[in-house]
């Protein structure tokens, strides 16, 4: 299990890396004035391969995750709320990561209506969840 778990932490810290990187792309594209069609398309690439890659990682993260918490039947019984916590924290980076993708194609489509501060803003959403989560497996509160 010590495995399982190794390469949970690495696919989890990857993924988080591209759910940090992505948003400030997209402050990038909020910026972008009108007439620099150039800069648009080089940066919609940019996010485009990096949402891919990062979906690709989510999965074995998610998946890993999934067998050490059934492995380690980790959740049942008194002392394990944290893990239920915790599992609701996954829920809302998966969320989140959604919401990048819908995100993309608003940029994509040429339809956003958001400006550079709001994705600014958004860009902290999974610097907070990473931490709520590590406190959670770390420390165990309740």
């Amino acid at each position: 299990m010590l495995w399982v778990k190794s390469f949970h932490i690495v696919f989890v810290a990857s993924w988080f890396a591209g759910l940090f990187y992505l948003p400030r792309i997209f402050v990038n594209l909020a910026m972008v004035p009108p007439e620099s069609v150039a800069e648009r398309e080089r940066l919609l690439q940019m996010a485009r391969k990096l949402m891919r890659f990062t979906t690709i990682l989510m999965v074995p993260a998610v998946v890993l995750g999934l067998w050490l918490w059934l492995g380690y039947g980790i959740g049942k019984g008194p002392g394990n709320g944290w893990m239920h916590a915790k599992l609701l924290i996954v829920a809302l980076v998966l969320g989140y990561h959604h919401g990048c993708g819908v995100l993309l194609k608003r940029f994509t489509a040429g339809a956003n209506r958001r400006g550079h501060v709001w994705f600014r803003w958004f860009n902290e959403i999974p610097v907070v969840l990473l931490l709520i989560a590590v406190v959670l497996v770390v420390v165990k509160p309740f």
